[in-house]
């Protein structure tokens, strides 16, 4: 089964990703862990990101699309793959359809996880960090006993600049600007499946694996 997970921060895609790779005995591959893999191997599009990489750079597409064809070549995608972090935009999505042609595969579905914006919000900027022992918590999710004290070292818990009101709205916005023309391209060939990422994680992995036809 090959798949693409879409959500946007704050939505617990990684956590969905783990559980249904876990379920579907499929790799999960995602655009860090396909540079690092081309990258510590050696391969020559490895080299050339490496490059970008190391001066700061955005990878150019035609060494991230090979890279993913690389890497959706090897043996261990055989069975599927589910893919998160790309394509992001409607020219990789138009790369991979090409790159799948050539291997003799389709996409099966493109799962995308929504959530509320403000519920977003509530998620991302609530998380709380010790800056003794790196611990995390959540105001409402996962608090700690004694308000700002972390329960396991008695440090102090603060809030990331990344977890900021004004940095969470950026990165939503972000987001929703980058991945709407992605959405329409997916809809329009009939391979979207919207789910309610509101609910409890397990409800959530259900209605993923019921859209797949996998209950």
């Amino acid at each position: 089964m090959q798949i693409i997970l879409m959500g946007p921060p704050g939505a617990g895609k990684g956590t969905q990703a783990e559980k249904l790779t876990g379920e579907l005995s499929i790799p999960h591959i995602s655009t860090g862990d396909m540079f690092r893999k081309a990258i510590k191997e050696g391969t020559e599009l490895g080299k050339k990101a490496k490059s970008y990489m190391d001066q700061g750079k955005l990878v150019p597409d035609e060494v991230t699309i090979g890279i993913v064809k690389e890497r959706l070549a090897e043996a261990d995608c055989n069975n599927g793959f589910l893919l998160d972090g790309f394509p992001r935009t409607v020219p990789q999505a138009d790369a991979l359809n090409e790159i799948l042609f050539e291997l003799n595969k389709s996409l099966n579905a493109v799962i995308n996880i929504k959530v509320a914006r403000d519920e977003l919000v509530e998620r991302l900027t609530g998380r709380r960090v010790c800056k003794a022992c790196g611990a995390t918590y959540h105001v409402i999710f996962n608090p700690a006993k004694e308000e700002g004290i972390c329960d396991r070292c008695g440090g102090e818990l603060y809030q990331r600049n990344d977890d900021k009101i004004e940095t969470v709205g950026n990165r939503l916005d972000v987001y929703e600007e980058q991945t709407a023309p992605l959405i329409k391209y997916y809809q329009e060939k009939g391979l979207l499946k919207e789910i309610d990422g509101s609910k409890a994680m397990d409800k959530v992995l259900a209605d993923i694996l019921a859209a797949l036809g996998r209950e």
